[in-house]
């Protein structure tokens, strides 16, 4: 039944899901015109909010870059690799295969999404490699599917900004007062746990279930699995010149190492665990360089990094400006607003949760959800009588389970398997109505 269910979905988004691109140029047509019509702001102030959220949004789009090119450099380097094709070699079939994939996945982003995002790309990668019989397009989706409990693990931006006090996102602390909420209000609250413990569990098996099979098994052509580094004939050895020698000198790239590996050191050892992107980004950096060895080694491998990061660069500008008209215009209020109208205390979280799902669409960022929505909703639960923690986590379940079908997050993932987002798309709704399945139910249950 699951592997029917998940053919039709399929063949419906082979059909109709457009290109990314084009996806988000539809996007902002929308929100445009539901701006236009929802709220007092005009024709040409619209224009102004694009316009705005158009460069707002680039400190984040480089750093998403830089997430993709590091980690996508670490892991081309010899031990990373070796340790790839380990993993890859434990499955013997594509059943097996799935599960250790999406298992392995979700554990990264409960960890760190960026990590998950490059982590899980690169091990479908090499899943696809060695077990034989398996339909890639298939394992990227699984590969990107544990993307959805990142709101729920360490990295969680809405649970973070609640539990930082004097953060300008901790709109708990500005409407309640409460200074900061504890992580065992939000993360370690028995909802979350309960969410996690369930996509842990169910993910991999419905993955398992709905496998394609027989001749619905598409296998990838060895050309899109090749290693970059096979992508065309090795340079000639260039001549060992002073300048050569320096390139392959492990003691100037090991400055660089040397400087972020301290810095890293005492950011844990004061700091904890704290993972933010910046973090991430030196981190992937520092391991890669060290990895690698020497600095031709180095740029070699992040100058082909860099061919899959167009789609990026090209579309997180365009996400930000629809940001912009959300945010500035009030249309994300007028959404919010709707649902809180027809809200109970007992339905308010279910609410909060279906809002978010809606609002992903236009605003794919956790961090950006909760500035749109936090100053609506945190003070229509104080009225109502809910945990402002409750709607926090439930405004996380809707962002991280609208992902599935939102192709924004879907773009580093796509750009390392060299993939179309209609190859994956299909059975992500699957992991779309199963994550919906289960945040309905532990709102209902336990919040």
């Amino acid at each position: 039944m699951l592997n029917r269910l998940a053919g039709f979905f399929v063949r419906w988004v082979e059909r109709w899901m457009p290109d990314p691109f084009l996806f988000c140029v539809l996007l902002t047509a929308l929100c445009y015109a539901l701006a236009l019509g929802l709220t007092p702001a005009g024709p040409l102030a619209l224009v102004t909010h694009w316009y705005a959220g158009l460069w707002e949004i680039l400190p984040f789009a480089m750093q998403m870059v830089l997430v993709l090119l590091t980690g996508y450099t670490l892991a081309s380097s010899r031990p990373v690799k070796r340790l790839l094709e380990w993993l890859a070699s434990i499955p013997k079939s594509q059943g097996s295969a799935i599960v250790v994939l999406t298992l392995a996945s979700a554990l990264a982003a409960l960890v760190h999404w960026g990590f998950a995002l490059v982590a899980a790309a690169l091990l479908a990668r090499a899943l696809g490699r060695k077990v034989a019989g398996c339909d890639f397009g298939f394992l990227v989706a699984g590969a990107y599917s544990g993307f959805v409990i990142w709101g729920s693990g360490l990295s969680s931006s809405i649970a973070l900004v609640s539990a930082t006090a004097g953060s300008e996102m901790n709109f708990i602390a500005r409407y309640t007062g409460i200074e900061a909420v504890a992580l065992s209000e939000t993360l370690l609250a028995p909802m979350n746990l309960a969410l996690v413990a369930g996509t842990l569990i169910t993910l991999p098996l419905m993955f398992y279930w709905m496998q394609p099979r027989g001749a619905q098994v598409r296998a990838a052509a060895p050309a899109l699995l090749a290693e970059p580094e096979e992508d065309g004939p090795a340079a000639p050895a260039a001549p060992l010149t002073p300048a050569v020698r320096l390139e392959r000198s492990r003691l100037v790239l090991f400055t660089l190492v040397a400087l972020g590996g301290v810095f890293l050191v005492r950011h844990f050892a004061t700091r904890g665990f704290a993972l933010d992107l910046n973090v991430v980004i030196l981190l992937f950096l520092v391991l890669g360089m060290a990895l690698h060895g020497n600095s031709a080694d180095y740029v070699r491998a992040f100058n082909r990094a860099a061919r899959v990061a167009g789609p990026l660069a090209l579309q997180y500008p365009l996400y930000g400006g629809i940001m912009g008209m959300m945010r500035d215009s009030g249309l994300a209020g007028v959404i919010s607003q709707g649902f809180v109208s027809v809200s109970s205390p007992d339905t308010f979280p279910f609410f909060c949760f279906l809002s978010a799902v809606i609002i992903n669409f236009f605003i794919p960022s956790g961090g950006g959800h909760w500035v749109v929505q936090g100053p609506f909703l945190v003070p229509a639960a104080q009225a109502l009588g809910v945990s402002p923690a409750v709607t926090a986590m439930a405004v996380a379940f809707g962002d991280q389970t609208a992902n599935m079908v939102q192709p924004f997050w879907a773009l580093p993932i796509l750009a390392i398997a060299r993939l179309s987002i209609r190859d994956i798309m299909g059975y992500c709704v699957m992991t779309f109505l199963l994550s919906a399945a289960l945040s309905t139910l532990v709102l209902f249950l336990l919040a």
